[in-house]
């Protein structure tokens, strides 16, 4: 079994808390009044069959949910430490958040080094959201990510669906590396 450590990322208000809830089955509404994140909140549960290369593999998963207020931001690199991906959430109604997207792939993708399949990028339409589901004009680094466009009242599962995609090409990097650490350790 695999413990995989997620960060999720977004600017204030981009829907990140109610996507971890839903991802992680901790409640059953979705939506509610908005209450900030305060500093991170972590979320453990386990996903027992997740696709990589084929295999069905378990996994734990700590999924960090991030304060998109930027009083946190020294706080990043702590909250960094041992992830295993990120994802990147934004709100297609507000079109200053594709800047600051481009601020936390720097922080949380490039600097630490992480391949881009392990960066998940999320467009979240809310209710009412009057944002199409076209391609968001995005900056040339974020457009070699996986882009999933997000509306969790009208088609719930496709995020889902999505999400254990983007799980199990982590775990499946992380497999690659772990029998590659032994192979060297063998020969």
């Amino acid at each position: 079994m695999f413990n995989i450590k997620l960060v999720l990322v977004g600017p204030r208000e981009s829907g990140k808390t109610v996507m971890a809830n839903f991802l992680s089955d901790a409640t059953e509404a979705i939506g509610g009044d908005y209450s900030p994140t305060q500093g991170v909140r972590i979320l453990e549960y386990e996903c027992p069959n997740v696709n990589a290369n084929g295999k069905s593999i378990g996994c734990e998963v700590e999924l960090w949910d991030c304060s998109g207020d930027q009083k946190f931001e020294a706080c990043w690199p702590a909250l960094m430490k041992d992830s295993n991906g990120v994802v990147i959430v934004f709100n297609m109604d507000v079109p200053s958040q594709l800047k600051e997207i481009e601020t936390l792939y720097s922080s949380f993708v490039q600097q630490q080094r992480l391949h881009d399949s392990r960066c998940l990028l999320v467009a979240h339409h809310k209710p009412n959201s009057t944002a199409g589901r076209g391609q968001p004009n995005l900056a040339q680094q974020l457009n070699k990510l996986t882009l999933v466009h997000s509306n969790l009242e009208d088609d719930p599962e496709q995020v889902r669906t999505a999400f254990r995609q983007f799980l199990g090409a982590v775990v499946n990097s992380l497999s690659e590396s772990r029998d590659k650490e032994e192979m060297s350790i063998i020969t």
